[in-house]
């Protein structure tokens, strides 16, 4: 790789990292292997046991501070060398103040709220004892099927990127003094979005070139932020699963990267080196893990019970466990558990789902919905509309909002789309009536009648239609990625009644609505929003907040078409793609998302039509708000390298902007394209910058913009 590879900036100062020499020379190899061991699970007669003879260095899902402190009491009071705990837990989109899953957020393309998110959540979780955040994941999805698609942030490099820095920076904020800080844990190391087929923990069969420029970015991003841990994949990665592979932990992360923190196993993954058909057994896929530069085992115990053994056959080097512990040791030290261990059991009562925290969860719901269509004006609803039907197995359903991955979140904390409705409409002296019309996955004739006769006697009705929390997230594959039947069934009778409908979407992945898209007048996708869900979408509906997300993944029209991206290859025959019974274009583009007002891009600049290598290249362009009222747009800049020694995307985001104009209002939006930008990962996995011809465009979306063109010379 290129010489300059930035290298990772998780460090200590030279004091500390003396202390951990002086800690390390004093340990037993048993104490050692215990630093590398995390319980998964945890019993507190045999597992408090382990924690005195100090066999333990982590444990997942404790929570509460005093059941930490008392377990973190043992390992420092009773164990022999005091050597404190990290206690881990997976906190995706909130602790207990629930925010809209991550591929939601993403929808804001607002990195500072996306920081404040992540921030609150770790305070949340810090307060209930946890100090280790197995998050966020940085995973590039461009497969609507795979199920953890609503775990990321979709499937643009450049967004996730700047994504996965912000959730790291908010996780490790750390603005507290008075307990133990919190690490952040990127995963999943490498490429798992890729699975094949979509099918969670499937093969993954990818070129080093594509693993560079497309896979590795968001953990580079990431790391770059101070993350001091990462947490390796559940899949193979050309044959060789992610777990055992040397190439991968070793050479890129650790040694190329210079990365001094260390690498976790996803739950169990390392004995899945068996199942793999990679190990031939429990100990030998210690070894390898080991041996790969993966430093602790999360829950399958094999170090426990093996590397000993390994070490005296000679088949280990104990050195290859001292650089283990040195990097657990480093993060605890960096997390203060050495000096603030414990957490005061009283501020949990005060942190969860403080006001502030739940007026971020509404702000953020706001930014992360985007109108995917809007014929007429149907939105925002207008005050002539005196009744509205309210109609869907979501309209009232507490636990879809929570998504996947909920954290602590309890569906008593979330306020309903029916509800925020209800409250929104009171004041707009509304008369609101409800209908369940179906259930998710079936129905029967009278719901059906029920919602088609409260449609028929209202204005407008809104339905809310889409996905259970569990049809989405890990192992929550699906084939197909429509509305389901039922609910589908469901849409088009109250379509049929002629009454205007407005869809509103709950789903955890792109759904295939190309029906809707022909028939329904406004297409909300709201996704799965957490706690302020209901009055979030109320305040789209009725006007209060103005839609201003844009989608950072493509919507196909059919499952047939995926994977799906803006930025695939051009081909040899670029004009003459196309299925012979489908449309190949997607039913909404990356970066598509519509406004209550509407915006001009006019006066293109760009600096110089010739740049230099290793110069800077300023370019702009006019926005206006053309409409009647304030909104925000988010502002993308796109280029494609048209010939270059390896072949480019056909369009390759590169900078975003949002801006907020007043009714009438224009402002010049500015970007700089330097070495960063404009260059790629050749053929020998160097980075570098080529001379040629670029296309450029500034614009809403993906598909739309002014463009010019610029030379690098």
């Amino acid at each position: 790789m290129d010489s300059n590879v930035k290298k990772t900036p998780f460090q200590l100062d030279a004091e500390k990292e003396a202390a951990i020499e002086t800690l390390l020379a004093q340990m037993t190899l048993q104490e050692k292997i215990g630093q590398l061991t995390q319980l998964g699970t945890f019993d507190e007669e045999s597992d408090s046991e382990l924690i005195e003879e100090g066999m333990v260095g982590s444990i997942l899902g404790v929570r509460g501070a005093d059941t930490v402190n008392e377990l973190q009491r043992i390992a420092i009071e009773e164990s022999r060398l005091g050597i404190p705990l990290l206690f881990a837990d997976d906190v995706i989109h909130g602790y207990r103040s629930t925010f809209p899953i991550p591929l939601a957020e993403a929808c804001s393309w607002n990195p500072e709220l996306l920081e404040e998110t992540a921030a609150i959540a770790a305070r949340e979780a810090s307060s209930d004892g946890i100090n280790w955040i197995l998050a966020p994941m940085v995973d590039i999805a461009r497969d609507a099927r795979w199920g953890r698609i609503a775990e990321g942030a979709g499937e643009d490099t450049y967004l996730a990127s700047s994504v996965a820095g912000a959730r790291v920076r908010g996780i490790q904020r750390n603005d507290w003094t008075d307990r133990p800080h919190v690490m952040a844990c990127p995963k999943h190391f490498a490429a798992y979005g890729l699975a094949e087929g979509g099918r969670d923990y499937n093969t993954v069969d990818v070129s080093e070139t594509r693993m560079r420029e497309t896979y590795f970015p968001p953990f580079q991003a990431a790391l770059d932020a101070g993350a001091g841990t990462i947490m390796a994949a559940f899949n193979e990665i050309n044959g060789v699963p992610a777990s055992g592979n040397r190439w991968l932990l070793k050479d890129v992360l650790q040694d190329e990267w210079g990365f001094k923190g260390f690498v976790v196993s996803d739950w169990e993954s390392v004995d899945e080196l068996v199942q793999h058909g990679y190990a031939a057994n429990r100990e030998q896929a210690g070894l390898q893990a080991i041996q790969a530069g993966m430093h602790m085992d999360m829950h399958s115990l094999i170090y426990h019970e093996h590397l000993a053994a390994l070490i005296e056959k000679g088949e280990v080097n104990e050195s290859e466990i001292d650089d283990a512990v040195r990097r657990i040791l480093r993060v605890k030290h960096q997390l203060g558990l050495f000096t603030h261990p414990y957490v005061d059991n009283k501020l949990a009562s005060s942190y969860m789902l403080h006001s502030s925290h739940v007026e971020t969860a509404r702000e953020m719901a706001h930014q992360s919905i985007v109108l995917l269509k809007n014929e007429n004006d149907t939105l925002p609803l207008q005050s002539s509309s005196r009744k509205l039907a309210v109609i869907g197995p979501f309209a009232e359903d507490h636990e879809a909002q929570l998504g996947c991955w909920r954290g602590q979140g309890r569906p008593e904390d979330v306020i309903t789309v029916l509800a925020g409705i209800r409250a929104l409409a009171h004041q707009h002296q509304t008369e609101v009536v409800y209908a369940r019309g179906s259930g998710v996955l079936d129905g029967t004739v009278e719901e059906l009648e029920e919602a088609v006769s409260a449609a028929k006697s209202s204005d407008v009705a809104i339905l809310v239609l889409g996905e259970n929390a569990d049809m989405s997230g890990e192992n929550n594959s699906r084939v197909s990625l429509d509305i389901p039947a039922s609910q589908q069934k469901l849409l088009e009778a109250i379509h049929a009644t002629g009454v205007p409908v407005v869809l509103v979407l709950a789903n955890g992945r792109p759904l295939t609505i190309e029906w809707a898209d022909a028939n329904i007048p406004a297409i909300v996708e709201a996704w799965q929003l957490g706690v302020q869900a209901g009055p979030a979408i109320a305040d789209i509906l009725f006007g209060a907040a103005s839609p201003s997300g844009k989608l950072p993944v493509t919507f196909p029209r059919h499952a047939g078409q995926v994977p799906i991206y803006y930025n695939a290859k051009k081909t040899g025959r670029p004009h003459m793609r196309r299925y012979v019974d489908a449309d190949i274009s997607p039913l909404y583009p990356f970066g598509h998302g519509l406004t209550y007002t509407s915006f001009s891009y006019e006066e293109l600049l760009i600096e110089q039509a010739e740049l230099p290598i290793g110069q800077t290249l300023n370019v702009s362009a006019k926005v206006s708000n053309t409409g009647s009222r304030e909104g925000i747009e988010i502002v993308q800049l796109y280029i494609c390298d048209e010939a270059a020694s390896i072949t480019r995307p056909v369009k390759e985001l590169k900078g975003f902007r949002r801006v907020t104009l007043a009714a009438g209002e224009s402002t010049t939006v500015s970007f700089q394209l330097a070495k960063e930008e404009l260059g790629f990962i050749n053929q020998e996995h160097q980075f570098v910058v080529e001379p040629g011809k670029f296309k450029l465009w500034i614009g809403p979306s993906s598909t739309d913009g002014l463009e010019g063109q610029f030379e690098v010379i």
